[in-house]
């Protein structure tokens, strides 16, 4: 039963960090040379969707950990584990005070309503990202070396 829950998790976290990498590399950079207000309306949208999804995957994720740590406590890499958690756990703080403000200031804006700084908050939005991102690809290497 542990053995199924190391994998799961890892592959949950995994997961995570393929949709994350995504955004960061490649889906921001896609709407952000879309044409007039294409890319703004796009933005939004993504946070709509993502914005429902994430906090559900980031709190899954580090319960999954926590759980593994705790059934895995006298196993091979533990300590790892304890640790990936323990930077999931970041991931979660980063999101809830950096991501999350400017991401439901976003997911409202049209051309009509968005402010006259709304690139400098998306620009500021992405670099909180691009930290995330390398925090939940520690996780996961993390949680892949405690597996292996």
């Amino acid at each position: 039963m542990l053995n199924a829950l190391e994998v799961f998790t890892t592959v949950v976290v995994g997961v995570m960090v393929g949709v994350e990498f995504s955004v960061a590399f490649i889906m921001n950079r896609i709407l952000n040379a879309l044409p007039e207000d294409s890319g703004q309306l796009g933005h939004a949208h993504g946070g709509r969707i993502l914005g429902a999804l994430m906090p559900f995957w980031y709190i899954g994720s580090l319960v999954l950990s926590a759980v593994w740590a705790v059934a895995g406590w006298h196993h091979h890499g533990a300590g790892l584990v304890v640790i990936a958690a323990g930077l999931l756990i970041v991931s979660v703080v980063m999101s809830i005070l950096l991501l999350v403000p400017i991401n439901n200031r976003n997911k409202t804006w049209t051309p009509d309503n968005r402010p006259a700084d709304w690139k400098q908050q998306l620009r500021r939005w992405d670099r909180y990202h691009y930290v995330r991102v390398a925090v939940i690809i520690a996780a996961f290497t993390l949680l892949a070396t405690a597996l292996a």
